[in-house]
């Protein structure tokens, strides 16, 4: 049976320690603060906590599987930077969080030199994906990819589906990064045709109506509509309790400059991240809407009037 320390508990990570658990492998889980720990523990059979680095390193069999779920940035840089010294030749280390392609490739070069294996897992599927499984996109060597088989194949839609080892280190966090980004131009076109449709005030259009029968036999049926169209009917169209204000993760700005430097055309994307930027006018109807669709598919907070 396969073990494996999973050191970040947050949303997406506490979730795929639930579906891990419950698929057969047996998970160490590792925070910074002791209560998603003792959630976990206590309501998950199959988890077992580790309060420490030392304590998760010693709880793991040779070769030793870590998967970092963590923000990008500082974060994931001293969490590696603590961890490395303690791992062995024939180890294994995951970046499954939105990190920079380009700081993975960097990272993967300083862990590989002590013979460790490093894989950046590019992860979508938010608060989801417990039920339905994560969409994975894996890069890292092919002796990498064999050791984590078994716990993508858990944690992935079907053992068949929803995941692949696209590339070397770096192309799965590039590759999710792309998907970040086609995510802010859908989002956008979505929004801005539902606000031209409540526009045309003398017709007195009901959107969660539309919504709803656009999901069936429609060109733009797709799961995020499928998300708006339910959040749309159970919350309303008015919208007046969320503010017109649409947070930026980072990995739209990330694709932006990317299609800049690879001279690739990319304006859909580029004016989607424009339009979170200019999300601080007064009616912001579109913004509102984007709002409520990050919400629905990944529990993002809605930021309060």
């Amino acid at each position: 049976m396969m073990r494996l320390g999973m050191y970040g508990l947050g949303r997406m990570g506490a979730n795929m320690v639930r579906r891990l658990a419950r698929g057969g492998i047996e998970v160490v889980a590792h925070n910074r603060s002791r209560a998603p720990i003792d959630e976990l523990v206590a309501s998950e059979p199959g988890v077992s906590p580790a309060y420490g680095l030392d304590e998760l390193i010693a709880a793991l069999p040779a070769p030793r599987i870590i998967w970092l779920m963590l923000p990008a940035g500082d974060i994931t840089e001293q969490a590696i930077d603590e961890i490395l010294p303690k791992l062995a030749e024939g180890d294994l280390l995951i970046d499954g969080g939105n990190s920079f392609y380009q700081d993975t490739i960097r990272r993967a070069a300083r862990v590989q030199a002590g013979g460790v294996h490093y894989m950046d897992v590019g992860t979508s599927g938010g608060v989801w994906g417990l039920k339905n499984g994560y969409s994975l996109m894996f890069g890292g060597s092919d002796a990498a990819a064999a050791i984590i088989r078994p716990a993508i194949e858990v944690l992935a839609p079907g053992v068949n589906t929803g995941w692949g080892h696209v590339g070397p280190v770096g192309s799965g966090h590039f590759t999710k990064m792309v998907h970040n980004g086609i995510e802010y131009g859908m989002m956008q076109a979505l929004a801005e045709g539902l606000a031209v449709l409540r526009a045309k005030k003398e017709f007195d259009l009901d959107l969660a109506q539309i919504t709803e029968l656009w999901r069936d036999g429609s060109v733009v049926q797709s799961w995020l509509l499928d998300l708006t169209a339910e959040a749309l009917a159970a919350q309303g169209q008015a919208l007046t309790h969320i503010a017109p204000v649409v947070s930026d993760s980072g990995e739209g700005r990330w694709t932006a400059k990317e299609a800049i430097d690879l001279g690739v055309p990319a304006p859909v994307m580029t004016l989607a991240l424009q339009m979170r930027f200019a999300s601080q006018d007064a009616e912001g109807y579109p913004n509102r809407l984007l709002s409520l669709m990050r919400n629905a598919f990944g529990g993002h907070a809605m930021a309060k009037q």
